[in-house]
């Protein structure tokens, strides 16, 4: 007769373990402890290391935007580079617009446009260390009421207080009063920006959030002498998009200046030659350093711009600042104006 069994033992009894299966489940245990031993040991830099000796795997892998081109094809037989001489600010303006086609070929009804002038600095316009307010002014009515763009968007992430400059500049009282809508910059306006081909930025920084869902992009800079560049005109002034430690690149301005031109293909540049800061630049301080023009220069190649403007507005005779040169070279612009310049009178 059975002996009766302890009370909750099953009649159920374990197979005995094959050997096969022994030396499978060996051979699982022993990866499983070598995949574990592999991922805690292995240096950071092997894949699926979980080293982070140096605390950067931990961190967020930023979001990364790259800009479109923005440029808009010239009407067929037209010049690059439109001048406006004598006259007004808004008069200028539109003559050196007409002389490439006119606005309304560029700006479409709809549009969204993001306008980048120089407010770097917490100076009066008269100083020649910013974009001057009228041309502003004038250009965001002519975007708004002549060409019914959608939005008018207007930024810059100034080396001084980005508040105090766009106030002290007067750009700010500008825009607002023309109907644009003013963006400052915060820590939370920037994502690393891919410019292939750069090379001091290739992935660096720059402002995000006044570009979306913009679709053109119009530069408008101060004419004006650089203690570093000798000139800082229509490509320099890109520098304002840039966020981090942009300073360091004070080490190499003419490479940073030539990036500058293959990171954004603006639809428009713009460069302000009613007045120009022609000594002690950027920041000025002397009113005795500024000379009033009567010209504006509207066009399609900033390269070429800026030359002239080197040469004319800025009267030097000396060879052209090295960031043309290279920017030439990365295909970016052309310095040689010849038979692409048309001046309006």
């Amino acid at each position: 007769m059975a002996k009766n069994k302890p009370a909750g033992l099953s009649d159920y009894q374990k197979e005995p373990l094959k050997r096969r299966d022994f030396i499978i489940q060996g051979a699982t245990a022993v990866g499983i402890a070598s995949a574990a031993a592999y991922l805690a040991l292995a240096p950071e830099n092997f894949p699926l290391s979980l080293k982070d000796e140096s605390g950067l795997r931990s961190q967020p892998t930023p979001e990364v935007f790259q800009l479109p081109d923005f440029r808009v094809a010239k009407p067929t037989g037209g010049v690059d580079v439109g001048i406006g001489r004598t006259g007004e600010m808004r008069t200028l303006l539109k003559k050196a617009l007409d002389a490439i086609g006119g606005i309304t070929h560029y700006i479409k009804p709809g549009d969204v446009v993001l306008v980048k002038p120089n407010v770097a600095f917490d100076r009066a316009p008269h100083l020649g260390a910013t974009t001057h307010p009228d041309i502003m002014e004038a250009l965001v009515q002519m975007l708004l009421v002549d060409c019914r763009a959608a939005e008018v968007r207007v930024t810059d992430n100034p080396i001084e207080s980005p508040a105090d400059s766009f106030a002290k500049s007067g750009v700010r009282k500008a825009v607002e009063q023309a109907g644009g809508q003013i963006y400052l910059p915060d820590s939370n306006a920037f994502r690393v920006l891919s410019t292939p081909g750069a090379k001091l930025i290739e992935n660096w920084p720059s402002l995000y959030r006044p570009f979306n869902s913009v679709n053109k992009v119009i530069g408008v800079a101060a004419v004006k002498d650089h203690n570093l560049c000798q000139a800082s005109l229509g490509i320099k002034n890109w520098y304002g998009l840039l966020g981090g430690q942009r300073n360091q690149f004070h080490q190499d301005i003419h490479e940073i200046i030539s990036d500058l031109s293959l990171m954004i293909r603006p639809t428009l540049s713009i460069l302000d030659g009613t007045r120009m800061l022609m000594r002690h630049g950027p920041t000025g301080g002397n009113p005795a350093d500024v000379k009033k023009g009567n010209s504006v220069i509207v066009g399609t190649d900033p390269v070429g711009m800026d030359a002239w403007a080197y040469k004319n507005l800025l009267e030097r005779e000396d060879e052209l600042p090295a960031y043309l040169h290279k920017s030439e070279e990365k295909g970016t612009g052309k310095i040689d104006l010849t038979g692409r310049l048309k001046e309006v009178v």
